[in-house]
């Protein structure tokens, strides 16, 4: 019998998800191996000096950025669902949009808004007469990438928050009432419980985007993990010592995340009955209704309208110059790679997602799991693991290209774009799958078990009966994989062949050559490019949703 279940078990999809697993794992095992390795010189002096600053920086800037984003995130989803006034109906989605900058492009935005010729200063200067200390203004420190951070990762919670107190009866809401609570004494002693878990899960993906970035840290000059693992390789060409940061910063990301399991405890809150109604929004007139409106323009126009104004008028000012033949070739192959790569992982995500849907089993919590690992690593420790174990791949095959050919170099892999797309679909095929495993969920079971039962086999269900009904999901899974692969910067820095660039890094380049202007075209269609797909995606939610 368990021969019979063995054999009815092995087909293609299992297959194709046990190998794609083992692709995923691999290059993070090598981490490991390589940690077995005598440390160097290097190293030495990295822990005996620099290490505490890393960690204490590191630290810093994901404490604040958390608080911060918890207090702005979960109040703007309350006034928003608990409230009607002025504008809500456009804040509802708008207060998304910053996801769409990165934060890269928002640092530089914001110092050269600030500094002694941005539009701050002169304004002061031209129509007031008014001289400001430029240290007063400075936002190149750390307290300037907490306000960067805050400012553009905050939606990550509003958007968990939100959607889940959509969900949650009014009843909550009206027996605290009826018991003589006051609005806010519902909102801490019966909003924010119930919201516990939503809440650490926005916060938990917050502090993995900190722990990620590269480029805010690198342009401030804070020095954390992530500046370190660059320097450490480019630098000092040193991968041992890269990769023992790597391990450190891993070892961080897992003990925050089982901090969230553990703050997420085993509380949950359903309901009691199947009579649900949504939460019965209250108009604030008057001055209460102008504070929130106040409240919600003003956290929109920091971290969207502002920096997207400025970068609009800068482009106005440089894009002749800007705009030329090299321009739209790292353009075309920045759509290029995120379409290729997207499309890669959304196929791969949905053969996984398909295999674990109908092998409900201990294997397929292992897939699952394994899937979503990728994105909780930085990706400069995906990249050090990828060089790694791409390196070690040409090794081995070295034989095979000298039969090819007497005159291939030793390394052919590792010095091509195979290598950087490998990166992608390990950081964002969670991203993917979990887009696509909801559709699944939606969808069931009942319609491919009727499909086999009339003799279709496990591809032939997929194709003809699965994939009209789960198209939504998969697509919504490569819309988003594509918006985040068009921004992404640390993986593309370190893994990008000679000469290869993309709108992101472009961005980075001359931002960090102090061609702030210059930096504004490749920005803003990154922007526009983010809000069109982001926008979609939220009116295809919408449209699911009701």
């Amino acid at each position: 019998m368990k021969k019979r279940d063995i054999k009815h078990n092995i087909n293609i999809w299992s297959i194709l998800s046990f190998i794609f697993i083992c692709l995923i794992i691999l290059p993070n095992v090598n981490i490991l191996i390589n940690l077995l390795n005598k440390p160097n010189e290097n190293w030495t002096h990295i822990k005996t000096y620099l290490l505490k600053d890393y960690i204490i920086n590191s630290m810093i800037l994901v404490v604040f950025t958390g608080v911060f984003t918890t207090i702005i995130g979960i109040g703007l989803s309350w006034i928003i669902l608990a409230y009607n006034f002025p504008a809500r109906k456009f804040f509802k989605w708008a207060l998304i949009l910053p996801l769409a900058i990165p934060p890269y492009i928002a640092a530089y935005t914001y110092n050269g808004i600030l500094d002694y010729t941005g539009v701050v200063q002169t304004t002061l200067r031209n129509y007031f007469n008014i001289s400001v200390n430029q240290k007063y203004l400075d936002i190149m420190s750390i307290q300037g990438s907490i306000f960067i951070f805050t400012m553009f990762l905050f939606p990550y919670v509003y958007i968990i928050t939100k959607s889940f107190l959509e969900k949650q009866s009014a009843a909550l809401v009206e027996n605290a009432r009826l018991l003589g609570r006051n609005q806010l004494e519902i909102f801490i002693h019966v909003v924010l419980p119930i919201s516990r878990v939503p809440i650490i899960g926005g916060v938990s993906l917050v502090i993995l985007e900190v722990l990620n970035d590269y480029g805010v840290v690198k342009y401030f000059g804070i020095p954390t993990f992530s500046t370190a693992i660059f320097k450490t390789w480019f630098g000092m060409g040193d991968i041992d010592s890269a990769i023992r940061l790597s391990a450190i910063l891993l070892f961080i990301v897992f003990a925050i995340l089982m901090a969230e399991k553990i703050l997420r405890g085993r509380k949950k809150f359903s309901f009691t009955n199947t009579k649900f109604r949504p939460i019965q929004r209250q108009r604030l007139n008057g001055g209460k209704g102008a504070l929130a409106f106040m409240f919600c323009f003003t956290v929109f126009s920091l971290g969207f309208l502002i920096p997207t104004l400025q970068l609009a008028h800068w482009s106005v000012m440089t894009y002749e110059k800007i705009l030329d033949i090299q321009f739209w070739s790292f353009t075309f192959s920045s759509l290029s790679i995120a379409i290729i790569s997207a499309g890669l992982i959304t196929i791969i995500g949905t053969i996984i997602a398909n295999y674990c849907r109908l092998n409900d089993g201990f294997i397929s919590k292992i897939y699952t799991k394994t899937t979503t690992v990728g994105y909780s690593i930085p990706g400069a420790v995906i990249a050090i693991a990828v060089i790694v174990f791409f390196i070690a791949l040409d090794k081995k095959l070295f034989w095979i290209y000298r039969l090819l050919d007497e005159n291939s170099g030793k390394l052919i892999l590792s010095t091509s774009i195979v290598m950087l797309i490998f990166a992608y679909v390990i950081r964002f095929l969670a991203i993917g799958f979990n887009s696509i495993e909801a559709g699944f969920e939606k969808v069931g079971k009942k319609f491919s078990e009727a499909s086999r039962t009339l003799g279709m086999s496990m591809t032939e269900t997929f194709l003809k009966v699965d994939f009209k009904m789960v198209k939504p999901g998969i697509l919504s899974g490569f819309l988003l994989v594509f918006v985040d692969i068009l921004k992404e910067l640390p993986l593309t820095l370190i893994l990008r062949p000679f000469n290869f660039n993309t709108l992101a890094t472009k961005s980075f380049e001359y931002a960090n050559d102090e061609m702030i202007h210059e930096a504004s075209v490749s920005s803003l269609i990154i922007i526009i490019i983010s809000i069109i797909s982001i926008y979609i995606f939220y009116k295809a939610s919408e449209k699911e949703a009701n």
